[in-house]
């Protein structure tokens, strides 16, 4: 009689199995030590770099495109008057984020090293070139639109396709609804790959301007997570207090520490549906209205979205020395509110709606998507805090409105 010994898992099958952080961090490592030991060797993977940031470059218009129109097309009626002060606080909340984070960016202004061979940028003067260059990007044919990455045109789209496809049949809606989750399991698909992109990005780099990227690196990473440490800390805490007119601190730091530690680890704020769910009951909120709330605020109470694109696309402005005022800068702000409530519920989603903001200041795609890699290399921490603040902050709300309707 033989009994089967079982494989001995092989290297591969080891980091298959482990989460994608973890595969991030791992790729980060290892093309770091490659550009120390071979620099040329290095730099001969760029082409992984290149492959991933083109893939990015080409789901990005099209996942916009669908998940707006299907996300509006699929909103369900809901005639329950709590749910509106809930829904006005998520959409302050993002906008006092985004605003926020033009901030600390005019404070600390960052520059990123991006390659600019090719790449162009028609920066306009002043607040009124950018609303008439944003007038005629909304009417651009759609078609066109998807192709050259012209995000203004196709959010503007997907919201007409949206509000037209709501008057549809079920089947319709049905139709868009899967076609979404199609795009959506393609974008994941591609994030899968990131891994292998981010190592030929980090190879590359480090091989040619060695290791003081890294530090560039950190101090975009300090912005972002200080803008969100703001939110969390200082502004929710106010609006709270201006809606309750008692302490907050004690309903923030129970949602932070019940709600934004697991929505770090497990960097989905629909995942953690379940727990911010269970922390609702605990506090003791009407069921009929946080069991709207709670997955209502998953997919537009994105205020670490907002900090996320408007961090990112004002570095990016920054690093061409395009001159962004702080009127323009405000409208930014709203553009990346909006653009956030739209973000995609993969790990990153945020991220790929950062050349939509981009295209405000006539940055091209191209430098807007190798903006979308470098957020993906230091998304390892920022989009787990990212996820910990939305998340949380849905619980938040949705105590303060219903402390407030209780009166």
């Amino acid at each position: 009689m033989t009994t089967n010994t079982p494989e001995t898992p092989s290297l591969f099958q080891k980091l298959k199995s482990t989460s994608l952080v973890s595969q991030i961090i791992f790729a980060i490592i290892l093309a770091s030590v490659l550009a120390v030991a071979s620099p040329e060797t290095a730099k001969s993977f760029a082409i992984l770099g290149s492959l991933f940031v083109s893939a990015l470059k080409a789901v990005a218009p099209v996942l916009v495109l669908i998940l707006v129109a299907s996300s509006i097309a699929n909103q369900k009626a809901n005639s329950d008057a709590n749910l509106k002060p809930i829904v006005g606080l998520y959409l302050i909340g993002t906008l006092c984020a985004a605003f926020t984070a033009v901030v600390l960016s005019y404070v600390f202004p960052t520059s990123l090293t991006l390659d600019l061979a090719g790449a162009t940028a028609n920066p306009p003067q002043g607040l009124s070139e950018v609303l008439t260059n944003l007038a005629f990007k909304v009417v651009e044919n759609p078609v066109t639109a998807v192709a050259n990455g012209n995000f203004i045109a196709v959010l503007a789209w997907g919201l007409g396709l949206g509000f037209a496809l709501k008057s549809a049949n079920e089947n319709s809606k049905t139709m868009v609804l899967d076609l979404s989750n199609a795009v959506s399991s393609i974008v994941k698909l591609v994030i899968r790959f990131a891994p292998i992109g981010i190592f030929g990005l980090v190879a590359n780099t480090i091989a040619t301007t060695g290791f003081s990227i890294l530090a560039q690196y950190s101090q975009l990473l300090a912005v972002l997570l200080g803008a969100m440490l703001i939110i969390a800390l200082v502004v929710n805490p106010l609006i709270v207090y201006i809606i309750t007119k008692k302490n907050p601190y004690p309903l923030i730091l129970t949602c932070l520490r019940e709600s934004g530690i697991t929505a770090f680890f497990t960097r989905s704020s629909a995942a953690n549906i379940p727990v911010n769910m269970a922390l609702c009951k605990k506090l003791n909120l009407h069921e009929d209205t946080y069991s709207v709330s709670i997955p209502l605020g998953a997919t537009i109470n994105m205020a670490g979205a907002a900090i996320t694109i408007t961090v990112l696309t004002l570095a990016a402005a920054n690093s061409l020395n395009i001159n962004v005022d702080f009127t323009t800068a405000l409208l930014l702000s709203v553009v990346a509110s909006i653009s956030a409530c739209g973000a995609s519920g993969v790990a990153g989603g945020s991220l790929l709606l950062i050349p939509l903001a981009c295209s405000l200041f006539g940055i091209s795609n191209d430098v807007a998507m190798q903006v979308v890699a470098i957020g993906f290399i230091i998304g390892v921490i920022q989009d787990s805090a990212e996820t910990a603040l939305n998340s949380s902050t849905d619980v938040v709300f949705s105590a303060a409105a219903s402390h407030h309707l209780n009166k």
